[in-house]
């Protein structure tokens, strides 16, 4: 699984896909290894699911027809539900699409024509695009959400899921925060959650309160 995932990130490298997207879900708690450089931070990936997160509008220089792109890999499209979200399936890796949703939104699927697929409007997206950082995965350049944000976006979407979803978020969200407060950055993570408006707060702050994690809440910096 992390050959092929290797794989298709160096061909999206190599066509200039990754310029335009960010990289999300769980996978980033793989990537973040080489930003946090820590011997704590041992993460491991039990996901099929590699998100492609696509800032709008979209900012593409080049075009790639991403299910061509991946075709000799086995990859084959997959149109899920009623509003046809594609998917580029592989029996050890999903590739999925996502923009932010925003103001009142909708549910259709949202073309990304210089990709050749369509992606999923999600709420609460913008969060983890609002600050990026750039790592170094095997010679591949990949941009991320800085991980505050990613763990804060995790426990906000942690209490719209179901239960086991919902622990796997709160533990990665957990997991990277106490890793950014290892690095000295607590004070960020205080920062960023009060930036956000009270109803996100609130999610946050229930998704900790659930994490099987004793005193998670206190990652927050905030009393």
């Amino acid at each position: 699984q992390y050959k092929l995932c290797e794989e298709v990130l160096r061909r999206l490298h190599t066509t200039g896909v990754l310029d335009g997207v960010v990289v999300a879900g769980s996978w980033c708690v793989l990537f973040y290894q080489s930003y946090f450089d820590s011997k704590n931070f041992t993460p491991t990936i039990r996901t099929r699911d590699l998100d492609l997160a696509v800032p709008v509008p979209t900012r593409f220089s080049t075009k790639a027809n991403l299910p061509e792109l991946l075709d000799d890999l086995g990859f084959v499209t997959d149109f899920r539900g009623s509003e046809g979200y594609m998917r580029l399936m592989h029996p050890d890796l999903i590739l999925e699409f996502l923009v932010p949703k925003r103001g009142g939104g909708s549910d259709e699927a949202f073309d990304i024509p210089e990709l050749g697929v369509n992606a999923q409007q999600l709420r609460y997206l913008d969060l983890s695009l609002t600050d990026t950082i750039i790592v170094n995965f095997r010679g591949i350049p990949l941009r991320l959400p800085h991980p505050v944000r990613f763990a804060l976006h995790k426990l906000i979407v942690a209490g719209r899921r179901n239960s086991e979803k919902a622990e796997k978020d709160r533990a990665q969200a957990v997991l990277v925060l106490q890793a950014v407060k290892e690095a000295g950055d607590a004070q960020l993570i205080a920062d960023v959650y009060a930036s956000l408006p009270a109803k996100w707060r609130r999610s946050i702050e229930s998704s900790l309160q659930e994490s099987s994690e004793p005193d998670a809440i206190q990652l927050l910096g905030v009393t």
